[in-house]
């Protein structure tokens, strides 16, 4: 099943390339001056009876006309399957397309990195027929960024580095000089957007309570009366800690994303998030808001009627 969490871990790099600047030069490898990234279908199905889908698939192109095609994982656990699955990723891609493929794979724990690392080879005892090489982010090679400044000067990167580094004891310290450089952005749109990002990459590490309780405070100190999506969320959704107020914030904040991201909302759909009462359930709408192509994307199968407050 994929999670907003792991959507939101690759999608940064759909929403923000300017992020593959600082990335390539961590990883040590070139990239070209000025490049043109273009997102692509990430559908490498051969046959329809086997669907397989990359997360995010960019063409990275240099002025020279020279492109290569960058694969971005986002992997949470060691997988057998998804490290045979990225073999045939790179050797399906470069077949299609004749270029070169990389494999850029997003993790939050160093178990995790130090294993996507591979390199993953298919062949027999003594011989080798095919070897992947992914390059990986993870708590191990990207850097804490836990000054405001610095955070300021690259949004997408400090973002990545509060991804990457969500389930460690450092996580309050990037959090926390994320949010300043946000509010000193002036821009509600720009709050927004990273903080939809960060709560929905964070998934349910201690990183989103922290996350949570700083947007609040930012909403309070930075945007008042603007009406962003974090302050109606908060400060009108949470008033006086009430559940009902709460799930009534909720509800808005679920529709108000939705709204802004042109995402057909049905009369169906519509009451049944406005009428619903239980806060927990609220929260997984809200997260899959992110990446919804119709408010019944909301609502997955085999949900408690009780929970939805019907």
């Amino acid at each position: 099943m994929v999670t907003s969490q792991h959507e939101a871990s690759h999608r940064i790099f759909q929403d923000r390339p300017e992020l593959l600047t600082p990335v390539f030069r961590l990883l040590g490898v070139a990239l070209p001056e000025n490049p043109t990234v273009e997102v692509i279908t990430p559908d490498v199905t051969e046959t329809r009876p086997i669907e397989r889908r990359v997360d995010t698939l960019l063409r990275v192109s240099a002025p020279n006309g020279r492109a290569f095609l960058l694969v971005v994982e986002a992997q949470q656990r060691k997988d057998r399957e998804k490290a045979e699955s990225w073999g045939y990723y790179q050797t399906y891609l470069y077949s299609k397309y004749h270029i070169p493929a990389l494999l850029l794979v997003v993790c939050q724990d160093k178990a995790t990195s130090t294993w996507a690392l591979g390199p993953f080879r298919i062949g027999v005892e003594g011989w080798t027929a095919l070897s992947v090489h992914p390059l990986v982010l993870g708590p191990d090679n990207v850097p804490m960024i836990i000054d405001p400044e610095e955070a300021a000067q690259d949004l997408p990167f400090a973002t990545l580095s509060a991804f990457t580094h969500a389930r460690g004891p450092e996580h309050k310290a990037i959090l926390e000089a994320l949010i300043t450089a946000l509010g000193s952005t002036g821009d509600g749109k720009t709050f927004d957007y990273y903080w939809q990002m960060l709560a929905a990459g964070l998934g349910d590490t201690p990183a989103r309570a922290t996350w949570k309780d700083l947007v609040k405070m930012a909403a309070d100190i930075y945007f008042p009366g603007q009406g962003t999506l974090a302050e109606e969320l908060f400060l009108e959704g949470e008033a006086k800690g009430e559940v009902k107020g709460e799930a009534k914030g909720e509800a808005k904040a679920i529709l108000r994303v939705l709204e802004l991201r042109n995402v057909p909302i049905s009369p169906t759909a519509r009451e049944r998030i406005v009428t619903c009462t239980d806060v927990p359930t609220l929260d997984r709408w809200l997260d899959r808001t992110t990446t919804a192509t119709d408010a019944n994307d909301l609502f997955s199968d085999g949900e408690d009627p009780q929970e939805q407050g019907e």
